[in-house]
């Protein structure tokens, strides 16, 4: 009989390992690597390693635009990876929000590493692009 327990404690073991997920973990402000195109593989984080009393489900990417200088600092664009949690409508979607001097993209998905730089890099430069493009036209 303790066989057949130890045995049950180990399966169960495994599924919560095997049910965690990989994510890329970084913040382009403190880390400049969060911006390249191939993500090193420094920056991959297993989600569970994390103890915040949740069970992370998704990877999570924020691209935040900071229009206006604050603090000494010049506008910039900012992109943070993240394992995450959210069971809203928004789990493997994309929302946009937007309030004073900045707006953000965020993005979640449900697969290892898919928070990685191919996803939304293209997203990120053509909104870039036009923000720039704003600013010339509208001075």
């Amino acid at each position: 009989m303790s066989r057949l327990y130890f045995a049950f404690i180990l399966l169960c073991g495994l599924f919560h390992y095997g049910s965690t997920i990989m994510c890329y973990e970084c913040n382009s402000a403190i880390n400049s690597q969060c911006l390249e195109a191939k993500l090193p593989d420094s920056l991959k984080k297993n989600c569970s390693d994390h103890d915040r009393g949740v069970t992370h489900t998704l990877c999570r990417k924020i691209i935040q635009h900071v229009e206006y200088g604050i603090n000494g600092k010049l506008p910039e664009n900012r992109v943070i990876r993240s394992c995450g949690w959210d069971e809203s409508k928004y789990k493997g979607q994309c929302y946009h929000r937007a309030g004073y001097g900045g707006r953000q993209e965020v993005c979640s998905c449900t697969t290892d590493y898919c928070n990685g730089a191919q996803e939304t890099t293209t997203t990120a430069l053509l909104t870039t692009a036009i923000m720039f493009l704003g600013r010339i036209v509208c001075q």
